[in-house]
């Protein structure tokens, strides 16, 4: 078993483990934003999509969780120079930061997205 698989088979071990406890390693929604809706509206005041907050809160988080991934296959890939890894980190990490908008969503702290500056 290789160390992506065998570090796969734990995280999903612990996971179960967690939520069979009653413990979450997902984020949770804002209090404030359970019900809510997120409105779309174009420049001639039109309302073009609404959402629930939740449908957004768990998109944005899906898009964290991709980034997570590429960020760990590149860091294990074999043959990729530390320039190419450190690259990626960096737009990674931009990446984060353009997400910091929606901070707002996230009930923890801990949870919230940070760039270059926390």
């Amino acid at each position: 078993m290789d160390a992506d698989t065998l570090y796969e088979t734990v995280a999903d071990a612990l996971r179960t483990v967690l939520h069979d406890e009653g413990h979450s390693d997902r984020p949770r929604l804002a209090r404030r934003m359970l019900g809510g809706k997120v409105v779309f509206i174009d420049g001639d005041g039109r309302t073009v999509k609404e959402m629930p907050a939740e449908a957004v809160f768990k998109k944005v988080t899906a898009v964290r969780e991709k980034l997570r991934l590429v960020e760990q296959k590149v860091n294990g890939a074999p043959g990729v120079s530390e320039i190419i890894r450190g690259e990626v980190q960096a737009y990674i990490t931009r990446a984060y930061g353009s997400l910091t908008s929606f901070n707002f969503l996230f009930r923890e702290e801990s949870d919230r997205f940070r760039g270059t500056g926390g």
